[in-house]
């Protein structure tokens, strides 16, 4: 199963296959963003619905809600390079102005230990048996939460779901409000456009479609409490994703994103959307009020600034380019004219890549 194996141990064409799925998702990817590049579903709870009394409630209180910060990952090379950039950025952040980030876990679904439990505080869980997630690796992310939640003893009130390629790029309060989680809304996650697909596993007697979030699992700040109920019912979902055809063919490489919106609405639970929750590079222009700079599309540009859509770029930086090992220190700067959120990203990796120990033993 691709859960054991480390990417740095495999084979060229199996590299070359892994890249190629890679660059056909980026190119989807990259399609839709050019036809709906920042559309977010209407009728949704956002944080501009409840006026200022969030912000004021948070304000007043005495005690901080403390969250705890917690992260899936893999074994292979691919995933630790990026976990080890995170974690740098979240030591860094955790105890600023602001900041309620509590304690840190990354939970390693490889079922054995690596080489950065000593770095990186860390919980081993187990995969999906060999075979079950069909080469669709995210599908062990549920699985892990589930196993960590029964076994793990989490201190924090609440938990943020977050991924190995998010950066904080400031220190972050708890957005959620009591049992609203806050999440962020994604503009390809489109509920009332699958509503076949959807009826499937939200049925008619649990209300209209619209009450399902436009949201993944990450970023959510979420009880721990109310995530024990819903981990069980997105791990199930996502299963049963996975084995339809139909859903499988439509949801493709963000199939557990939806079982996610779809467990949440099952268990009746809304999510405050936080439009400022995190940007994405390059699509994202400014940094403006974010917390987390999300770098999962690859950055292609001219010599002259200009964005190059879906085409390498004769300066890129993506993180696929680094599968086999991590970056290298002192990656070069953007050109003049690219946007500040990516030059921003250079810079930020530069200086994690720069500030731990040990980073080129990886390459």
């Amino acid at each position: 199963m691709i859960g054991r194996r480390s990417i740095s141990k495999a084979s060229p064409l199996f590299l070359l296959l892994l890249g190629f799925g890679f660059f056909v998702a980026t190119y989807n990817l990259v399609t839709m963003v050019i036809h709906y590049q920042q559309r977010v579903p209407v009728n949704k709870l956002s944080v501009d619905d409840l006026g200022t009394e969030m912000p004021k409630i948070r304000r007043l209180g005495v005690q901080r809600q403390l969250f705890h910060v917690v992260v899936t990952a893999t074994d292979a090379a691919y995933s630790r390079w990026q976990c080890r950039i995170m974690y740098y950025w979240y030591k860094k952040m955790k105890d600023g102005e602001g900041s309620e980030m509590g304690g840190f876990t990354r939970v390693l679904h490889s079922g054995k230990p690596d080489s950065l439990m000593d770095e990186i505080p860390t919980f081993v869980v187990d995969p999906l048996p060999a075979g079950v997630d069909r080469g669709y690796i995210a599908l062990n992310r549920p699985w892990a939460f589930v196993q960590w939640l029964e076994k793990a003893t989490i201190e924090e009130e609440y938990i943020l779901i977050a991924e190995p390629d998010h950066i904080f790029v400031k220190p972050l309060p708890n957005l959620a409000r009591e049992d609203y989680p806050a999440g962020f809304p994604f503009f390809y996650i489109k509920p009332t456009e699958h509503v076949e697909i959807v009826r499937k596993f939200f049925p008619e007697e649990k209300g209209p479609v619209t009450n399902i979030d436009p949201i993944g699992n990450s970023p959510v700040i979420i009880k721990k409490s109310i995530l024990e109920k819903i981990a069980p019912t997105w791990m199930n979902i996502s299963l049963n994703m996975k084995e339809d055809p139909m859903t499988d063919k439509a949801f493709g490489w963000v199939l557990e994103m939806y079982a996610y919106a779809i467990a949440s609405a099952l268990h009746g639970v809304q999510h405050l959307l936080h439009k400022n929750f995190m940007i994405q590079p390059p699509w994202d222009l400014k940094l403006g009020d974010t917390y987390i700079l999300h770098f999962t599309y690859g950055c292609d540009y001219t010599l002259k600034g200009e964005l190059t859509y879906g085409k390498i770029g004769e300066w890129r930086f993506d993180k696929r380019l680094y599968l086999r090992g991590p970056p290298p220190r002192n990656l070069t700067l953007p050109p003049p004219g690219v946007p500040e959120s990516v030059v921003t990203l250079v810079k930020m990796v530069n200086e994690a890549t720069n500030n731990i120990p040990g980073w080129d033993e990886g390459r």
